[in-house]
């Protein structure tokens, strides 16, 4: 008896192997999903819940939101994942509600509120505050920023009570621009390089007024060239989930092409030779004289048929930098 419990256990435990297997494995799922994040979640949490929900294989965000943070974050699936970097790397958009005459230790609202001040400026005074944060300055990232230092991010070394050195970083205020300002709330909107924290630019806008600030909300409207339109909900993915038995039959049509992570990129169009040279991982000569090495999206005949991402040197020659699986399988 103890013998035929014992065959039954590992009979049990074999099978939920293969199940476990089976559930990690997962849809080879390509694509791009604007996840319109919600609050109070941190990124990796919204992640591991829109996998889920697309049963995907690989998976993975670009440029992380804070939980108190909303809106736009990329979601990458399966082949997209190795043009995330040209997400990272993108300028954003931002519109912040800014509440005045507070400081927080954390410069957000999930903070403890540290010191208060009387707003005392004028308009004519914002305007001129504001015009400080416009075009290249110099920022020095939060102490919880998640920016790294030996390792470990500069917010673990916060909750500690640690307080590090931190250089100063060059970033860019393309716009900023006051949408309202009414009493202890101003709101506005950024247009930003990447690298930029927001928490540190309502919290050094707040000092140049004189009455401290922090962020009260955050909404990402927009990252690289994808605007808001394109945005879904996590409600939105259960809820077409839910109304369809198929996996993936009304979800898989909300991914945008992966070939949307290099729009921003010039294009070389290549004929079938040079195309097959480019797959073997070999360079081919393009331009007599190139003016500077730059970065462009190649596609592929007369369909333009997407196939990844190459570098054009010095000497005029295209090599390969980034392939889509399909054409890397082939070297």
């Amino acid at each position: 008896m103890l013998l035929s419990r014992i065959k039954n256990i590992k009979k049990l435990t074999v099978i939920s192997k293969m199940q476990f297997k089976r559930r990690r494995s997962g849809r080879d799922v390509n694509g791009i999903l604007l996840l319109d994040k919600p609050k109070n979640f941190s990124s990796n949490q919204v992640l591991q819940k829109v996998k889920s929900i697309f049963a995907a294989r690989r998976a993975g965000h670009t440029g992380a939101l804070d939980p108190l943070a909303t809106g736009m974050l990329p979601i990458c699936f399966g082949e997209a994942t190795k043009f995330s970097p040209f997400l990272l790397n993108a300028d954003k958009r931002y519109r912040v509600t800014a509440y005045l005459g507070h400081t927080t230790e954390t410069s957000d609202a999930e903070g403890s509120v540290i010191n208060k001040r009387e707003i005392t400026f004028t308009q004519p005074q914002l305007d001129e505050a504001l015009e400080k944060f416009r075009g290249p300055i110099l920022q020095i990232p939060s102490m919880y920023s998640a920016l790294k230092h030996q390792g470990r991010p500069l917010y673990e070394y916060a909750r500690q009570g640690v307080t590090l050195d931190r250089e100063a970083r060059r970033i860019t205020v393309f716009d900023l621009q006051c949408l309202r300002w009414e009493g202890h709330e101003l709101e506005l909107e950024i247009h930003c390089s990447k690298g930029t924290y927001i928490r540190t630019i309502v919290d050094d806008l707040g000092e140049v007024l004189g009455c401290g600030a922090y962020v009260r909300d955050l909404r990402r409207l927009q990252l690289a060239d994808y605007t808001h339109d394109y945005m879904v909900t996590l409600e939105k993915l259960e809820e077409l989930t839910l109304q369809n038995n198929t996996l993936g039959s009304a979800i898989d049509v909300l991914l945008l092409p992966i070939e949307s992570t290099a729009l921003h990129l010039p294009e070389v169009n290549l004929e079938s030779g040079a195309a097959a040279c480019i797959k073997q991982g070999q360079p081919v000569s393009f331009f007599d004289n190139p003016t500077d090495t730059i970065m462009v999206r190649l596609t592929e005949g007369g369909e333009r048929h997407f196939i990844g991402i190459g570098i054009i040197d010095a000497h005029g020659r295209i090599a390969p930098k980034r392939l889509l699986r399909n054409v890397a399988d082939s070297l």
